[in-house]
């Protein structure tokens, strides 16, 4: 097999239609599965979004709910008792899923709510005249990445040749990314959300009017790469936190992710013209649905963990 960027033997691993990791060969999220998600863990974050959701309704007028992403359907579901049933009926909700096995995990979770499943974020739009509110969990963190570092001389590209790495000239254009604006003082090692950011734009044109939440774990450039040389990237199998070569080993059955570099997209959201409404820590926001009650509840509240290693970022466009 010939050398390929970063990108596209992630892309391979995640997506591929026979033996890619979120296509074919996802486990349940969970405590018997590869990683656990604070859907999965605690209903203190889908009581949250329903009374975000409650509040952007009024405030703008939408009545559909998109999801994007929506794992096992654990997240909507939450959302969806958290409303209640009164609520819910003045909601028409869609689910945005490319994956096979999670769709089906979803369909069976959230039989009588969500009737509507769509695979990209444009047919959705479309089925509502691109008129919604848009909401999603550990979502931007599962979109292949390009490697990049330098090495105190120059950047180079990270490629893959058989599981091993190759270094080349760097070929991507820099603009978009708040890591390649300046040379780091010392050797360091980026992820470049690519394909997140041409997917961005492919979508955003068909999007009229609502409001969007993200909620994924990372930081703001630089913090969000501090004490970190070799960059944020990993693998999950098992529940084990797998690094440096072990991440080329099991392709197709591990999960692969980093960290969202969210200087950039804030940035990305603001160049298109949408109006930032915050930007917070998870444990900020989780406030908006409650007090928290179980063991559960306060560690996805924790400072210094799960309450401050995620990011929730809301935007509205009118």
């Amino acid at each position: 097999m010939s050398a390929e960027p970063f990108s596209r033997f992630m892309q391979r691993a995640l997506y591929d239609p026979q033996c890619g990791y979120y296509t074919a060969r996802i486990r349940t999220v969970g405590a018997r599965g590869d990683f656990s998600t604070t859907a999965t863990l605690s209903t203190q974050l889908g009581k949250a979004i329903a009374a975000w959701l409650l509040a952007e309704s009024k405030a703008t007028g939408v009545t559909t709910i998109i999801e994007i992403g929506g794992g096992d359907g654990s997240l909507m579901h939450s959302v969806l008792k958290a409303l209640g049933w009164w609520q819910r009926c003045f909601f028409r909700v869609l689910m945005v899923e490319a994956s096979p096995v999670l769709r089906k995990q979803q369909q069976e979770k959230l039989t009588g709510h969500a009737r509507q499943w769509f695979g990209t974020l444009p047919e959705a739009l479309a089925a509502c005249e691109g008129k919604a509110l848009i909401f999603s969990n550990e979502l931007l963190d599962a979109f292949p990445v390009d490697l990049v570092q330098w090495d105190g001389d120059a950047w180079q590209e990270v490629w893959v040749d058989g599981g091993r790495e190759v270094l080349v000239p760097l070929s991507i254009r820099r603009e978009p990314f708040s890591t390649l604006r300046s040379p780091p003082a010392k050797p360091q090692r980026y992820e470049l959300a690519t394909t997140l950011h041409r997917w961005l734009h492919d979508w955003l044109p068909y999007w009229q009017g609502g409001s969007m939440l993200t909620i994924d774990y990372g930081d703001e450039f630089p913090a969000v790469y501090h004490r970190r040389p070799r960059g944020t990237l990993r693998a999950y199998l098992f529940q084990q936190r797998l690094e440096g070569a072990d991440v080329y080993a099991n392709p197709g059955r591990q999960d692969i992710t980093c960290d969202v570099n969210f200087t950039d997209w804030r940035a990305w959201l603001t160049d298109a013209g949408l109006s930032e409404m915050f930007y917070e820590k998870q444990a900020a926001f989780l406030q908006r649905g409650g007090r928290a009650k179980s063991q559960a509840d306060h560690f996805v509240q924790e400072v210094g963990g799960a309450g401050t290693a995620f990011q929730c970022h809301a935007v509205r466009r009118v």
